[in-house]
């Protein structure tokens, strides 16, 4: 495993973290051991970034991460924990009581970056507010860093202006080969202020690993059923893109999950992707996505294929 070391956070983190949003009922991991086995492969090949979120399984996936750290007798150190609180949970008050639960279900005394999981639109709880309490939480030794998890670049200035001693050290945003967005403010954002930028759905959902037909995608019963990227028009065009992965792949011997998730690695030195994994074998089969490095025009090939793919998302 390869490490990067953000100035920020002040240690090293895996270049390839274990997202845990399968722990839920949206994507069916509802098995502890499996889950436990999961998390075990991940510590053992180097992996020490684990990302969650309370909403994830309303707290099943936490409990699940703190079970095993515990059984498998990972000591603390090994692993640097990311937790989120929902835009729902920022009221002022909440933002503690919902801490203090994630804390109770993670079985830890303090968690190492705790984010902010979407802006509050929907209640319009004052940014100033929830920004001091999560600061707070961090003088009172319960939480040793702040991120904000899909925040717009003006918000994330606003949060950050909230503060008073302490700064954000992450954010978090969708990105993968097919939805690029981020490259345009929060990349560059990310690098010009010494950001970790925790990068999900860094396979987009499974669309990229080259398992699916068109006809497959229309079959679909989880999440995935209304996700724009699966819609047969759009499937079409990141069957393309896959075709290319899959070419490329069979030149470095790997797989398209590998050469995706390399891509993005090498994209900019502020990137951690964060895929998820629902069993072991998918464990290993990301960390070897790392120690690597295509040759600069299959990197450019892939670019461009990418950047061609036209991609909607009025789907209905």
């Amino acid at each position: 495993m390869d490490y990067r070391y953000f100035k920020r956070i002040g240690e090293k983190i895996s270049v390839i973290g274990l997202g845990t949003w399968q722990f839920s009922e949206t994507w069916g991991v509802l098995d502890y051991n499996i889950a436990k086995s999961i998390i075990k492969a991940a510590v053992e090949n180097g992996i020490n970034l684990i990302d969650t979120a309370a909403i994830y399984g309303r707290g099943k996936s936490e409990e699940f991460i703190g079970n095993a750290l515990k059984e498998l007798n990972i000591k603390r150190d090994e692993v640097f924990i990311a937790t989120k609180i929902p835009g729902d949970f920022l009221n002022e008050k909440d933002v503690f009581k919902a801490v203090n639960r994630c804390l109770e279900r993670l079985r830890i005394n303090e968690i190492d970056l705790m984010q902010a999981h979407w802006p509050p639109i929907w209640h319009n709880f004052p940014t100033k507010n929830y920004m001091r309490a999560l600061e707070k939480l961090v003088d009172l030794g319960k939480i040793r860093y702040i991120g904000l998890s899909d925040y717009p670049v003006e918000l994330i200035d606003a949060a950050r202006e909230c503060l008073a001693k302490h700064d954000i050290v992450s954010i978090q945003v969708r990105y993968n080969l097919v939805e690029r967005h981020a490259e345009i403010e929060h990349i560059p954002y990310a690098e010009k202020n010494d950001l970790m930028l925790l990068a999900w759905s860094p396979i987009a959902k499974g669309a990229l690993s080259g398992k699916y037909s068109l006809d497959d995608v229309t079959k679909f019963n989880d999440l995935r059923i209304n996700d724009p990227l699966f819609h047969p028009e759009n499937y079409k065009e990141v069957l393309k893109l896959v075709e290319t992965l899959k070419e490329i792949g069979k030149k470095y011997g790997k797989t398209p999950i590998q050469v995706a998730l390399n891509w993005l690695i090498n994209y900019s030195k502020v990137i951690i992707p964060i895929p998820g994994a629902k069993n072991d074998k998918q464990v290993i089969e990301n960390v070897a996505s790392v120690g690597w490095k295509m040759e600069y025009k299959d990197w450019y090939e892939i670019d461009k294929i990418s950047k061609s793919l036209n991609i909607s998302y009025v789907t209905w």
